[in-house]
């Protein structure tokens, strides 16, 4: 078998969970003896392009001539069985799907965001959740917002690409859907159940769990739609000291209230921003996993990494923590509650008290549903099915 896999990756200045997935795929997928024809850009390079290059950015979005050609000439020469698309904006473009149709290979596409439908990506829009869009072929709130990089022009060129390849979008082979809410969101903009499979993303294997630390971590971007003030304002409302510690990584626009709670309360440590080593220490040293978004984060790689390392997990509704916890089987490893302060502050009791069963039950869900394992048979299945799909329909 050989796969293509197009992916164009964001730039360092924004760090992606989804480059570390699809690095990590190419990774099992070569150690498996499948064939990779890496067929990458990256948005890192727009930085040393000449005048005229960047002026020509602003229509790639909506059709990368140079990537359809070398795409195409990459195709004609490797002859690869499929292309595996993640993310295409913006110098790729989705124009790549119809480039692999025309050059007689399928698609399939792991959905990691929301921007089929919403050009930011995140149905979230000034500190709220928003979904003036959905459903619409022209995303004209969208641009009436300049929801995309907070520019009305940007967000022209975003509605335009989302317009006009709807119906691209529509003739993906087979979607991947991270989550049972991935799948019904795809059903939402009129993707057929043929076209879906659930399957999550997958971590390596960190080991055996340390030991249990004590006290709660929260680790992302210290923005909004992460939650981080709903959950410092339920934090505020505890006895101090009365659920031990409260450790924040990450940094962003409210670092600065998170200085100041830190600076009020001694049982809330500002770490600041953690490289790899660093977020391993903070993660053995907490016993639970705070994820207190406001908006429908996907599949939030912090939480695999709670469970793979033996930690429960306080989420709330919204998105994909609570499928990774499994709040709704029989041996979940965390809670969800919605995001506001007053069930964020029940739940951290309750976590508090109850740390010790829902960490015991973690390690058990990565391993039966997140291990690279168990996702990597998966994933090939989903290959050998379009496969032979595509050449029953010659």
């Amino acid at each position: 078998m050989k796969v293509l896999i197009a992916h164009n990756r964001y730039s360092s200045a924004q760090p992606s969970g989804e480059n570390i997935i699809v690095d990590a795929e190419i990774g099992q997928l070569r150690q498996a003896g499948v064939e990779v024809v890496d067929f990458q850009r990256d948005s890192d390079d727009i930085a040393s392009f000449t005048p005229a290059g960047k002026l020509a950015l602003v229509g790639k979005p909506i059709y990368a001539r140079g990537a359809q050609r070398e795409l195409a000439e990459t195709i004609r020469a490797e002859k690869p069985d499929l292309m595996h698309l993640h993310n295409s904006y913006p110098l790729l473009s989705p124009a790549v799907v119809r480039t692999a149709h025309a050059s007689g290979i399928p698609v399939v596409q792991t959905i990691h965001n929301y921007r089929h439908d919403c050009m930011n990506g995140l149905y979230f829009r000034d500190g709220a959740l928003c979904y003036d869009c959905h459903g619409k072929r022209w995303n004209i709130p969208g641009l009436v917002h300049g929801c995309y990089r907070g520019s009305r022009a940007q967000s022209a060129v975003m509605a335009t690409s989302l317009g006009a390849h709807r119906d691209t979008w529509r003739s993906v082979d087979r979607f991947i859907a991270l989550t049972d809410g991935i799948a019904s969101y795809l059903r939402s903009i009129g993707m057929s159940d043929e076209q879906i499979r659930v399957k999550p993303n997958a971590i390596p294997d960190p080991g055996t769990p340390p030991k249990l630390g004590s006290g709660f971590l929260f680790a992302a971007r210290l923005v909004p739609e992460k939650g981080i003030a709903t959950l410092l304002s339920a934090w505020r409302r505890l006895e101090p000291g009365s659920n031990g510690i409260l450790r924040i990584a990450g940094d962003g626009p409210l670092r600065s209230e998170v200085e100041r709670a830190a600076a009020d309360r001694s049982d809330v440590e500002y770490l600041g921003a953690l490289d790899r080593d660093g977020m391993q220490k903070a993660m053995a040293a907490s016993s639970i996993m705070t994820v207190p978004s406001e908006w429908e984060d996907v599949l939030p790689t912090t939480c695999l990494e709670a469970l793979a390392t033996g930690r429960a997990i306080l989420a709330t509704t919204l998105g994909g923590a609570p499928f990774i916890a499994g709040v709704d089987t029989e041996r979940p490893a965390g809670i969800a509650v919605r995001p506001e302060a007053e069930e964020l502050l029940a739940a951290l009791r309750t976590m508090w008290r109850d740390q010790a069963s829902f960490a015991a039950n973690a390690r058990d869900r990565y391993e039966r549903v997140f291990s690279p394992t168990v996702v990597f048979e998966q994933l090939l299945d989903i290959y050998r099915d379009v496969i032979e799909g595509y050449q029953r329909r010659g």
